[in-house]
C-alpha cells in the first residue's frame, strides 16, 4: 500500500502546506514547525513527503482542500467564472507572493494555447511581480495588449507598468498604451484617446478575450499616490467622494460605482472589457485591498479572481 493509501489526503494536505510554506514562502523548517504547531522533526518529514510524493515542482502542485472550498464558495457567492485560493502564510506581509506564482501559471496556460486569444494587461506590484516568473515563450498566434498608459508625469517609463516585461518574455504582439497614466485635463485626455494610432488600441483592449488586473487601494499608501500619479491633494478629495481602490487608474467606492470627476475624467487607460463576453482576473489580497475586492466582485467589475486563504475567508465573511 503506497502512501497516499496510508498516510490519507489530510497528511498530504499537512505535506503540501509545509512544502509551499518551505519552497514558495521561503520559511525555515523552525517556522514552518511554530507555524503549523508541530515539532521540527515532523516538519521535515512533511517537506521530505511533499518531495517524494511529487507534491513539488515549481509550486505545490497538491489541491489543498481548504483552498478548494473557499475557492468554491467564493465563485458561487459572486457568480465568479474563474477563482483560484492559494495557501496563506501567517508570517508573511507580502500582497504577491502565492497569488504571483499562481497568476503566472493561468497566464502562461493561456499563452500555451494553439488558438490565437487577445490578452490585456493592467498594472501594478502583483501583475508585475507575476510576469517576471512567467518562463519564455514562443508565442505568435496571440496578441496582448496594455490597458493603461506608460508615461509618468515626469515622462519617465512607470515602473509598474507590466507590457514591456511581458514583451521580453513572450514573443506575441505586443500593444502599449503610449500615453501618460493620467492626462493633466479632461481636454487633454480626449485629444490623446482620439489619435489614430491609439484608437486600434483602444479598439483591441475592448475585444480582450481574458484579462488579468490589479486592485489598488485608496489608503493613505496608495499606489497611484506612492508612484506618483496623483497628488496628496487629489488622494485626499478622492477619499472625501468615496474612493476606496482603483483598477488601472479607474477609482470607485465601495459600491463599485466610479467616482465622477476629480481624476477619473483624466484617465488615460482603456475601459475595462466586457464582463459578459471575456473574462477579466483580478490578482488582490490583504487586508488593504479587501474592500475594493469586494466592491469590484459584487458589482462585476471583475469576474475572476486569484486570492489567498485570509483574504478570501474574509470576503465570505463580510457579506
Amino acid at each position: 500500500m503506497n502512501s497516499r493509501q496510508d498516510g490519507g489526503s489530510n497528511r498530504l494536505d499537512d505535506a503540501a502546506r509545509a512544502g509551499w510554506l518551505y519552497y514558495v514562502a521561503g520559511n525555515t523548517q523552525d517556522q514552518i514547525a511554530s507555524t503549523l504547531g508541530i515539532s521540527r522533526q515532523t516538519a521535515q518529514r512533511l517537506v521530505s513527503l511533499a518531495v517524494s510524493e511529487g507534491l513539488i515542482k515549481v509550486r505545490v502542485d497538491h489541491p489543498i482542500a481548504n483552498c478548494l472550498d473557499l475557492a468554491a464558495r467564493l465563485r458561487s457567492r459572486f457568480a465568479l467564472d474563474l477563482v483560484e485560493v492559494v495557501p496563506s502564510d501567517p508570517n508573511s506581509s507580502s500582497t504577491t507572493i502565492g497569488i504571483a506564482e499562481a497568476a503566472a501559471a493561468e497566464i502562461g496556460r493561456r499563452l500555451r494555447s494553439p488558438t490565437p486569444i487577445v490578452m490585456a494587461i493592467g498594472t501594478g506590484r502583483t501583475l508585475k511581480a507575476a510576469i517576471e516568473q512567467l518562463p519564455p515563450m514562443e508565442c505568435p498566434q496571440h496578441k496582448v495588449v496594455s490597458l493603461t498608459g506608460n508615461i509618468s508625469p515626469d515622462g519617465s517609463a512607470a515602473f509598474y507598468n507590466v507590457i514591456f516585461t511581458m514583451a521580453d518574455r513572450v514573443k506575441a504582439r505586443s500593444f502599449p498604451m503610449p500615453l501618460p497614466v493620467i492626462a493633466s485635463s479632461p481636454e487633454e485626455r480626449e485629444m490623446l484617446l482620439n489619435q489614430p494610432m491609439i484608437q486600434p488600441t483602444l479598439a483591441l483592449a475592448a475585444e480582450a478575450d481574458v484579462t488579468f488586473i490589479g486592485i489598488g487601494d485608496l489608503g493613505p499608501k496608495a499606489p497611484l499616490y506612492e508612484d506618483g500619479f496623483i497628488s496628496e491633494s487629489e488622494l485626499k478629495a478622492l477619499q472625501k467622494a468615496g474612493g476606496i481602490a482603483e483598477i488601472v487608474g479607474w477609482v470607485f467606492d465601495r459600491e463599485g460605482r466610479m467616482i465622477e470627476g476629480i481624476t477619473n475624467d483624466r484617465v488615460s487607460s482603456a475601459s475595462l472589457p466586457s464582463r459578459e463576453k471575456s473574462l477579466v482576473i483580478a490578482l488582490a489580497m490583504g487586508e488593504r485591498k479587501l474592500p475594493g475586492i469586494l466592491a469590484a466582485a459584487n458589482r462585476r467589475l471583475i469576474n475572476g479572481l486569484i486570492t489567498d486563504e485570509r483574504t478570501a475567508a474574509a470576503l465570505l465573511a463580510s457579506i
